[in-house]
């Protein structure tokens, strides 16, 4: 069976984002779907799955000013079963014109399907490990947003400038691959063959240049394992400005930060880039070591207005602060740990978002932190639906897998709930076992794998939350009463909508604040499982005001808070629970009492039980109606339960 693409151009693309029309925002998104103006099929492609890349030598001739490239691109993979045949991802357009396997001659067919077929001499057993090298050379196909682009820069006529950008499908429309969330290459060396006047990049560490009869040899060596999509290369007049990262702790030596700029606007991005540190180590210290510290990190101004996280150079159209962080971030969510899945694309790009909230909230304090997490709210809740992991069917369109509402923004405040309902100490060290899983370090994860890892550090099931918040749609509106409720207490019961009919109820941890006429404030957080339900708790003053969320940690929209006004009956405060219940009955009682002794009677009026602790068991109790007599310091209450 072969790969098929089904292509369906897309003149006119719009995107709908709540974030005070963030053009950078959008511009971001747009980039890192670029290959992406198609509805595309992007089965994973049968035909690749019997073999394992190892290693590419990549030798690539180009020329800024042509939108042309000549290849020779040498690739070692593993048989994972008995072969006779290899096949490769690469473009219909691309001209393949020899394939040879230790310098013999092998025939090859290009399918008509954007595949390359190489016949093998012989059957090569599955184990075994073989290099084929491919010469081919063409003009890249335009999709939409371009793989491959040759354009100026730095006004008219400009200044020729090349670059791919190959997330999520583009890598073979320039060059033969394996592009499927499948399979990572263990190591790769780049040769870019320019006119010697451009400076040219790629992934890892440059090695060496080499200028011979008017053209530049620059050679780049990439030593971490990285998926096809994220390979790239640039060329022009760019200049080079180096920087520094790295929090310098024994053991975990600086390293360097390279960007290259366009020389025009560089002292302008030069001044942007002066964060570039501070968010690196800022990451560093809360995820752990930048992931290709024996390399480099780096950026790559090219020509889109926002930016694409290959791995160790982020091509950027701007040096915006949140731009940095967010390619910044992909470094580790996305390049490091990448989404096993077009599914699962918010673990590389939700978490990559919350790291640009975190540079707002370490860098610019809480206020700036919860009006950015207002804003996202904003914009997920304008549509009352959206699930975060995609369908089988949305994962063949890229409009829908880089979503900029749901992918992006709710991603990133999923991550934010994930870190309210666990405290920070377990969701760092969750996240940071999780990006060094080495059964996931420098490979692909999906979405049960981060569940786990944050289940185990904290010691209960998210199964709830990520079924209600990740795998369904929608969000709740609550509605909430508070009343003072006796001395030093207030009484809270929730109700709660939900904005699709997919989620039966939305279980969170609530934050509500409360005001005394004063100017205090104080804050609670209550475990919301049911509608209707209440909750007694201490509060140092009288409250005369309520507030929800304040800090805006929990996507919901159109609440509703009422301060009660009803007096308060000691009667009303005491309750049992649960009730219904078959085990141990808990008495909540306002702290101005004190329990003297209980007695429980059947429903023919016998004495069954009598106790004086606010918990007691009932699992010897027949079942049906019950009633209790309280005895208190301020007089004798009765209250009904059954036993289940």
């Amino acid at each position: 069976m072969k790969k098929s693409y089904l292509l369906l151009l897309l003149f006119s693309i719009s995107f709908v984002f709540a974030q005070n029309n963030d053009t950078e925002f959008e511009n971001m998104v747009n980039a890192e779907m670029k290959s992406a103006a198609n509805l595309m099929s992007v089965q994973i492609n049968p035909n690749t799955l019997n073999y394992d890349v190892t290693y590419h030598e990549l030798r690539f001739t180009i020329d800024p000013a042509v939108y042309f490239i000549t290849g020779e691109v040498s690739t070692t993979y593993t048989a994972l079963q008995n072969m006779s045949t290899v096949t490769f991802d690469l473009a219909n357009e691309m001209t393949v014109t020899s394939v040879t396997k230790n310098g013999t001659p092998l025939t090859y067919t290009e399918s008509g399907n954007n595949e390359l077929v190489i016949t093998l001499p012989t059957t090569q057993i599955a184990g075994t490990s073989a290099t084929v090298k491919i010469n081919y050379s063409g003009a890249p196909p335009v999709n939409g947003f371009e793989s491959f682009a040759a354009e100026t820069h730095n006004g008219t006529p400009g200044t020729p400038v090349l670059w791919t950008l190959s997330e999520p499908f583009g890598a073979r429309d320039w060059w033969p691959c394996k592009q499927d969330l499948n399979d990572k290459v263990e190591s790769i060396d780049v040769y870019i063959i320019a006119p010697s006047q451009y400076t040219s990049l790629s992934n890892g560490l440059e090695v060496n240049q080499v200028v011979n009869a008017g053209l530049k040899t620059t050679h780049f060596h990439h030593s971490y394992p990285i998926p096809a999509y994220l390979i790239a290369i640039a060329s022009t007049d760019y200049q080079i400005y180096n920087q520094q990262g790295g929090l310098g702790t024994v053991g975990s030596p600086f390293f360097p930060i390279v960007n290259y700029l366009y020389p025009e606007t560089a002292a302008a991005s030069q001044v942007s880039l002066g964060v570039t540190p501070t968010i690196i180590n800022l990451f560093e210290s809360l995820f752990g070591n930048y992931p290709f510290r024996n390399e480099k990190y780096g950026h790559a101004q090219f020509g889109w207005g926002g930016g694409m996280e290959h791995t160790t150079v982020s091509f950027m159209g701007g040096f915006s602060r949140g731009l940095i962080a967010h390619e910044m971030g992909h470094q580790w969510f996305g390049d490091k740990v990448t989404c096993g899945t077009w599914k699962d694309i918010w673990l590389n790009e939700g978490f990559a978002e919350y790291m640009s909230g975190l540079v707002v909230e370490n860098l610019d304090g809480d206020t700036s932190f919860t009006s950015w997490k207002n804003n996202k709210i904003n914009n997920i809740t304008s549509q009352t639906t959206g699930n975060l992991y995609l369908t089988d069917a949305q994962a063949t369109d890229v409009n829908r897998i880089f979503s900029g509402r749901l992918t992006y923004d709710k991603g990133s405040m999923v991550a934010n709930m994930l870190r309210f309902k666990l405290g920070d100490v377990a969701f760092f060290q969750g996240m940071r076992n999780y990006l060094n899983d080495p059964n996931l370090a420098y490979k692909y994860a999906i979405t049960p794998q981060l569940q786990a890892h944050l289940e185990a550090v904290y010691g209960q099931s998210l199964t709830e939350f990520f079924d209600d918040w990740v795998y369904r749609q929608g969000y709740p509106t609550y509605t909430i009463t508070a009343q003072n409720w006796g001395s030093g207490q207030a009484k809270i019961t929730v109700n709660q909508t939900q904005s699709h009919f997919s989620v039966t109820y939305f279980e969170m941890p609530l934050p509500i604040r409360f005001t005394g006429s004063g100017g205090q404030t104080y804050d609670v957080v209550v475990n919301n499982t049911v509608n209707a339900q209440e909750f007694i708790v201490a509060v140092p003053f009288p409250i005369t005001g309520v507030e929800f969320d304040p800090k805006r940690n929990i996507i919901s929209r159109n609440n509703v808070v009422t301060l009660g006004t009803d007096s308060f009956e000691t009667n009303n405060s005491i309750a049992l629970y649960p009730n219904p219940g078959d085990d141990v009955i808990h008495i909540q009682m306002p702290n101005s009492l004190t329990l003297e002794k209980v007695t429980v009677f059947n429903n023919l009026g016998q004495k069954v039980l009598e106790n004086n602790t606010l918990d007691f068991s009932v699992s010897s109790l027949s079942t049906g109606v019950h009633y209790v007599q309280l005895e208190t310091s301020e007089g004798t209450y009765h209250k009904k339960f059954i036993k289940k």
